[in-house]
């Protein structure tokens, strides 16, 4: 008998061959969720995007994209087709007069800082970390700091995606309510293929480095968070906490119970001038090569969303809960905030938000803390970072999002046979 080489679908599908692998295990950046799917397809434009999602509709294949896999929760799980949108990368587009930049759906954020710099152009804000694709950001409601600055969500105005149907269809500023649907969607409207961002002019930024004492970090509360373009602060519960952060501190002072406070305010600087001023102990730079610093280490995150109002008292009971209960827990909590928008999943929506970011060590038990900050913050009708570590419940969210039903509809209309689904979104927004 003659062996015959496996047929693969794939393969016979398409003219010429997308790029694809077979059976090859994927894991994310923090090494905490990882897959297998059947195929793992990279296209390398929308011809090949559209005909491997409707190749997976033909077979009854899940699809799930993934960008630079960034999130903690198990958005990107599937046995099914793992879309890496890494070849859809490039800004397509920027309009100086309306401050509106376009780009594919797998674009890094540090791919728009040059681009729209030239074009006397920036992101009105970033994060920490700028290594995500815009796609995943927009997808999971991902932000920097600035009580008048929402997320990346809040500044999508366009979309150009696949829908569970086999189409290409667009969203603009003229359908709301898909809009608003498709602003935070977790993935589960489609593909996003390209995407028009508000931005803002060009503008530099002025950082400013601080070691407070948690006394005097309370004393400024109000006064920080209003009057800096952007404000957070890391609180150190033991010695070792920055450390873990990479975050720099002064030689021989104790960081216990201390802030690593952040402030970025605008600046006007003479065309060479950047990088760090040793008089101020502040970089000076454009603003995107000031955002971004540190977080090379994997760590494990949960970050949940609390009114603004009730910052300060929801960030007490987490220091609480970590001085009585899980002293052991040595992550510096992260505190930032947000501003309100109208994304139906957005966590900011309809309200201005604080921002309490906790970690745990990789490869240690840290799910009895992770479950009790959880429970901690309820009272506080927290919301959950979608890409993050979270025990969010699809009860829960009946009664935290008051349009959730809206979204609900939507995604049924774009995706009936839950083609965008996996077992983490189903039962969430199935």
């Amino acid at each position: 008998m003659t062996a015959t080489a496996p047929v693969n679908p794939l393969q016979n599908t398409f003219t010429p061959p997308i790029p694809f692998d077979t059976h090859k295990p994927w894991s994310n950046w923090g090494g905490n969720q990882s897959a297998t799917p059947a195929f793992t397809v990279r296209p390398r434009n929308e011809q090949e995007a559209l005909d491997t999602v409707r190749f997976a509709i033909k077979e009854g294949l899940p699809v799930r994209a993934v960008g630079a896999g960034h999130s903690f929760t198990p958005l990107v799980q599937t046995g099914g087709v793992l879309m890496d949108l890494s070849e859809l990368s490039g800004i397509t587009g920027t309009d100086s007069a309306r401050r509106r930049a376009r780009a594919k759906g797998g674009t890094a954020i540090s791919a728009f800082g040059d681009a729209l710099w030239d074009k006397g152009l920036g992101l009105s804000n970033q994060g920490d970390i700028d290594k995500q694709s815009i796609s995943g950001a927009i997808a999971t409601g991902t932000h920097g700091s600035g009580i008048n600055l929402g997320c990346f969500s809040s500044a999508l105005r366009w979309v150009r995606l696949i829908n569970g149907h086999g189409e290409i269809v667009e969203i603009g500023e003229d359908q709301l309510r898909e809009l608003r649907a498709a602003q935070v969607a977790l993935g589960t409207l489609g593909i996003f293929l390209e995407v028009e961002l508000q931005v803002t002019d060009r503008y530099h930024l002025q950082e400013q480095i601080t070691y407070p004492t948690w006394g005097e970090t309370v004393s400024t509360w109000d006064e920080d968070i209003a009057n800096n373009r952007h404000y957070s602060f890391f609180w150190c519960q033991g010695e070792e906490s920055a450390g873990l952060y990479e975050l720099p501190t002064p030689a021989g002072e104790s960081m216990v119970n201390r802030s690593y406070t952040k402030r970025y305010n605008a600046v006007t600087l003479d065309a060479n001038e950047s990088g760090i001023d040793l008089t101020e102990s502040a970089r000076r730079d454009r603003s995107y090569r000031v955002y971004p610093g540190g977080f090379m280490i994997p760590f494990h995150e949960l970050e949940y969303y609390v009114p603004a109002e009730r910052g300060r008292e929801a960030v007490e009971t987490i220091q609480d809960l970590i001085r009585t209960v899980h002293a052991d827990q040595k992550y510096p909590m992260e505190v930032r905030w947000v501003q309100q928008d109208d994304a139906y999943l957005s966590p900011f929506y309809k309200r201005d938000t604080t921002v309490i970011s906790v970690s745990g060590a990789p490869g240690t038990n840290y799910w009895p803390y992770l479950r009790d900050v959880d429970a901690a913050l309820q009272p506080f009708d927290a919301r959950a970072h979608w890409g993050k570590i979270h025990f969010m419940t699809r009860d829960r969210l009946k009664h935290l999002y008051p349009e959730l039903d809206t979204f609900l509809a939507v995604r049924r209309e774009f995706d009936p046979n839950g083609v965008f689904l996996n077992d983490h979104t189903r039962a969430l927004l199935g």
